[in-house]
């Protein structure tokens, strides 16, 4: 039975790892600001801070050992209510491993980090059919890491797997900074928007609020995030948005402290109970997260 409290925060979309590990393609020395190893320990001040309880961590490489490794980080912290990994979904033995994984309490979804992918028609082609059918018969989810040129496929791809819960990451990854101070008078304003639309059709589909920074130019505002966020808005609800930090990605463009009061802020004109929901509740009800102390 998922036990969770109504009023708990939960920071629904984080990353730990550590660069000696050497899975991690995409972090190189150049990323100054996160090329060293970030875990429990560096954001439990952030989260404190800022009053939030648990988070979800999220896989940040392709590969089933980074998987067991936040796990195995999950057995050992409470502060870590879920873990989202990694699987091979077109693998013929991937049915088999998400069965292994599974049997962690702690995995709640997986994730195939389909920006990085050279076919951006990847999910709609694939051959996944088996390993999402194992993912539906273990409760598990999926998060959707996509840009707008993702969008078509992944509709596709939502339109064939109705009973999995899908979550799209970072908001679609919105093209704030290209937009400029037009905002959403702008045509990547209005591609991004159209996406977003058709995605929130589908009811099995939620949104996170979170990596806007990380996409916001530097010296971002409330008054830059603004029309992003009123638009995910108005296509999911309170009901379908939770907020996350991209921490330590974040470090990019930000710092933690600063995107929670701005995100506060931005959603400050909802009731207190959509409030709750967008700040901890959505999270551990699309999960499924025990957010007791013994979760």
């Amino acid at each position: 039975m998922t036990k969770h409290t109504a009023n708990m925060q939960i920071d629904a979309h984080q990353h730990y790892w550590d660069p000696a590990r050497g899975d991690y393609g995409w972090l190189t020395p150049g990323l100054t600001a996160l090329y060293r190893p970030f875990g429990p320990a560096d954001l439990a001040p952030l989260r404190e801070r800022s009053g939030v309880a648990r988070t979800v961590v999220v896989q940040a490489a392709p590969s089933v050992d980074e998987t067991w490794y936040l796990l195995d980080l999950a057995r050992h912290d409470d502060s870590i209510a879920g873990v989202v990994g990694w699987v091979p979904l077109d693998d013929p033995l991937a049915p088999e491993l998400i069965d292994e994984l599974a049997r962690e309490p702690k995995l709640r979804a997986v994730r195939p980090m389909l920006q990085d992918l050279p076919d951006d028609d990847w999910i709609a082609k694939a051959d996944t059919a088996r390993a999402i059918e194992a993912l539906i018969a273990h409760d598990l989810a999926f998060d959707a890491l996509i840009l707008t040129r993702h969008a078509s496929a992944l509709e596709t791809f939502l339109a064939r797997h109705r009973a999995l819960r899908v979550v799209i990451d970072h908001g679609a990854k919105p093209p704030i900074k290209d937009a400029g101070e037009g905002g959403a008078g702008t045509p990547h304003f209005a591609a991004w928007s159209q996406a977003i639309t058709r995605l929130a059709r589908f009811p099995q589909v939620y949104c996170k609020v979170s990596g806007l920074a990380t996409e916001a130019a530097p010296g971002w505002s409330d008054a830059t995030l603004s029309p992003w966020v009123e638009h995910l808005l108005a296509s999911f609800g309170a009901q379908r948005l939770m907020w996350g930090s991209d921490w330590p990605v974040l470090n990019l463009n930000g710092d933690y402290e600063r995107w929670h009061a701005s995100a506060q802020r931005l959603l400050a004109h909802l009731g207190e109970r959509e409030r709750g929901a967008v700040f901890g509740g959505n999270a551990a009800a699309f999960y499924g997260l025990r957010t007791d102390p013994a979760g």
